[in-house]
Parts: C-alpha cells; sequence; structure tokens
C-alpha cells in the first residue's frame, strides 16, 4: 500500500497536464521556502549565520540585490531631497550675516517649513549631522526654543528661487 502511494506521487510530478504543474510548483516553492527559511535569522530551523561578525563589511546591511536594500536606498535618496529643500529654505528666508553665513531663528523657519512637511526637526537633526547647519542643543521643542538660531554653512550653493 505504502509502494502505490509513493508511486502515485511520482507519477503526478511526472504528469505533462495541469496536475503536474502544480505538483512542480509547489516543489519549486517549497525547495525556495527551505533556503529561505534557513537564511531567516527568526527561523527555527536549521539555520546558516550569516553576517555574524562585526568587523564583515556587510554586518547589519541587508542583502544585495534585496527588496530590503532598495527601500533604504530609496529612502535615503528621499531624506537627502528633504535636507536640501531645508537649506533652500533657510537660504532663502534666512538673514545674510556680514561673515557670510545665513541664520534663521528656529520660529521663522517653522512658520516657513509646517506648510511643507512635519518633520522639520528630524530634517534639522539630519542636516546638522552632515555638517549643513548649526544650532545649540540636542533637540529643538516648538515654544520653548523659538529663539534659537539655525546657522546655514553650506553657502556655497546656488540654491534656486521657491515659491
Amino acid at each position: 500500500m505504502e509502494e502505490s502511494k509513493t508511486q502515485n506521487i511520482g507519477a503526478a510530478t511526472s504528469c505533462n497536464g495541469i496536475v503536474g504543474q502544480l505538483a512542480r510548483n509547489w516543489q519549486s516553492w517549497s525547495k525556495d521556502r527551505v533556503a529561505y527559511q534557513q537564511r531567516n535569522p527568526f527561523s527555527n530551523g536549521n539555520q546558516i549565520t550569516l553576517r555574524t561578525e562585526k568587523g564583515d563589511p556587510t554586518y547589519g546591511r541587508p542583502p544585495e540585490g534585496s527588496k530590503t536594500e532598495q527601500r533604504g536606498k530609496d529612502a535615503h535618496a528621499h531624506m537627502g531631497k528633504e535636507v536640501e529643500e531645508l537649506c533652500l529654505i533657510i537660504h532663502n528666508t534666512g538673514q545674510r550675516e556680514q561673515d557670510g553665513q545665513v541664520r534663521i531663528t528656529f520660529k521663522q523657519l517653522f512658520d516657513r517649513y509646517v506648510t511643507i512637511s512635519n518633520k522639520l526637526v528630524g530634517v534639522l537633526l539630519r542636516a546638522r549631522k552632515h555638517g549643513l547647519v548649526d544650532f545649540e542643543g540636542e533637540m529643538l521643542w516648538q515654544g520653548k526654543d523659538d529663539s534659537v538660531v539655525i546657522t546655514l554653512f553650506e553657502q556655497d550653493k546656488d540654491y534656486p528661487a521657491i515659491s
């Protein structure tokens, strides 16, 4: 009886009809899933450990060519545009000082930028991390830090006027 069941399964996968194609698709999916689960660090199965050493340049990074890697690149590009737009707004709205740097208070910037984006403080922190702007303190809070002066360092760029 067991032998006939095995033969029937083998016959289904060697069949050329719809059932055979479904069986082949299932087997292909099954093999791909097993390989994926072996690479998945959250799987309970027998997994292959990948990128476990902190010295490895790929440590903490998504696999090359993956959708996760692409989403990260897209997010990085989007944030770069946000930072560039912030610098443009500071350049066009702020006051140019005698030392050539452009300065603006947080309140002035917030009043202008709030209509464009609701994440001004995060973009400011990122711009400061990249050395484009500077301000006192770790974080800026609406109301409390309205008088804090933000200085734009990147004055050499040719910023187009925005409306």
